[in-house]
């Protein structure tokens, strides 16, 4: 088996693999020429014919590897040299505006109770303690407070969370909502 007969087959098909992998486009072309170096060393190691894809893909999977490898080594890697860190948008911090709004809608009692425990993080034991509540009480008006909150942001905005209820995404349904 030579490498001109097999090559120009996987050429596209590996770079294809290692673009989505790799986000910079020069880096792809650096792996795709090594994939090609180490495959034209190695070939005479290929033992079936009929395994040269998976034989070459694996070479393309350790390849990338090893860049990440040494790239973690001489420097942390940079996010804008990850694929998934691209057009990552910060949901938290597109939203945040908008929280002031809503909680001024609620009730006095209910916005400061949000405001605490979701917003300046004081955990609910504590914050029980200190309005002289049980915690189970505490807790049940959290969560009742949360509801109230979600409803008023479903009467005004689409948005999407994932599995474990994180946002990842929101729009404004309406101008006549509280403004973000």
């Amino acid at each position: 088996m030579k490498l001109d007969e097999i090559w120009p087959s996987y050429r596209s098909s590996i770079k294809a693999l290692l673009h989505s992998k790799v986000s910079d486009p020069d880096d792809v072309d650096d792996l795709l020429q090594e994939v090609l170096i180490k495959t034209h060393s190695n070939i005479g190691n290929l033992r079936k014919e009929e395994s040269v894809k998976s034989w070459l893909f694996q070479i393309t999977a350790r390849t990338t590897i090893d860049y990440y490898r040494k790239k973690s080594r001489i420097h942390e890697i940079e996010a804008e040299n990850l694929w998934f860190g691209e057009s990552e948008r910060n949901i938290k911090a597109d939203i945040s505006p908008c929280v002031e709004p809503f909680l001024k809608t609620l009730p006095e009692k209910t916005a400061n109770l949000l405001r605490a425990i979701d917003l300046q993080g004081i955990p609910q034991k504590s914050y029980a303690q200190e309005l002289g509540i049980s915690y189970s009480t505490l807790k049940s008006q959290v969560q009742k407070a949360r509801s109230e909150l979600k409803d008023l942001y479903e009467d005004c905005c689409d948005y999407s969370v994932d599995t474990q209820g994180n946002l990842i995404d929101f729009e404004q349904k309406s101008k006549k909502c509280p403004k973000c």
